[in-house]
């Protein structure tokens, strides 16, 4: 009987009574605007450690991802207490990353691992690093959540993206713990933690997008499975491979073995996003065909 009435209750809605986490969001996106402007009209690197590009990246890919988690908050059927705890503790943590981001790289301090600032720059560096964490245990929070609901779900195919992606950002708090170890973003020759840590962390827009597009589309719902599935595996293909060529101390960019398979590898996710496209596309033009047809 509860079964059927969660199947009967209407789709919970992404970003559904997420107004702060979308506000917080776009509290990102408005300072990477404000920093390109910047950045347009003076040198960005500013001494004797700052750089405005880092914080122009940084704000808008924490941007990104709290849209991500306001978008997704919704369908982890949390209660009401627990929901607002993880919201208000996303929303501090982002607060406070973007000040520190902004701020100590207008100043020339490096925000993370100063060699150049005073006692405060480095404790606050340090307590960055502690924030870091903390938006680490909330991510895994909700992927152990994600990981463990069961059936029947509001939105499956979502589901089903949402915990691949979970997968993919649990390698790229992987990849952030080790720059906190090394008190760098490099290692090795040439390997850029920071890159691994970037595509990681897109996996809740790449590998979440299909999934809604999917939904809406009018193919066999075990095609669309299987569409989800592989595209979903290709990328943490991809990133598995990138790992491994970072931890080699090598670039992503270099033309070797692993960066060309990965290559592949994000070739065919690309085209699982292509072909649900082409399904919802193709369900619009058939709907439009119909009502001009009824007209």
């Amino acid at each position: 009987m509860k079964g059927n009435q969660i199947e009967n209750e209407p789709s919970v809605k992404l970003f559904e009574g997420e107004r702060a986490l979308i506000i917080t969001g776009l509290i990102g996106f408005l300072l990477s605007a404000g920093i390109s402007i910047f950045i347009i009209f003076n040198d960005p690197i500013i001494a004797p450690e700052g750089n405005m590009r880092d914080a122009f990246s940084f704000n808008a890919a924490i941007g990104m991802f709290i849209l991500s988690i306001a978008a997704i908050l919704p369908l982890a059927r949390f209660g009401a207490r627990k929901r607002k705890v993880v919201r208000w503790l996303f929303i501090f943590a982002s607060i406070y990353s973007y000040t520190i981001e902004t701020l100590q790289n207008f100043r020339g301090i490096n925000p993370r691992f100063s060699r150049e600032g005073t006692l405060v720059d480095i404790v606050a560096g340090m307590l960055f690093g502690v924030i870091s964490l903390v938006l680490v245990a909330l991510t895994i929070v909700l992927m152990v959540h994600f990981l463990r609901m069961k059936q029947p779900h509001g939105r499956p195919l979502l589901i089903i993206g949402i915990r691949y992606a979970f997968l993919s950002v649990l390698a790229a708090n992987s990849a952030g713990i080790w720059m906190i170890l090394l008190q760098d973003r490099l290692t090795g020759g040439a390997g850029n933690l920071i890159v691994l840590h970037g595509v990681g962390f897109h996996a809740l827009q790449t590998l979440i997008l299909p999934a809604w597009l999917l939904e809406k589309a009018q193919v066999n719902e075990k095609y669309k499975k299987i569409l989800i599935h592989s595209g979903s595996i290709a990328w943490m293909l991809m990133v598995l491979l990138l790992g491994i060529q970072t931890a080699l101390g090598q670039s992503v960019f270099e033309l070797n073995i692993l960066p060309v398979i990965a290559l592949l590898f994000f070739l065919i996710w690309f085209g699982t996003v292509c072909a649900a496209s082409r399904f919802l596309i193709k369900k619009r033009r058939e709907i439009t065909v119909t009502a001009k047809v009824l007209d």
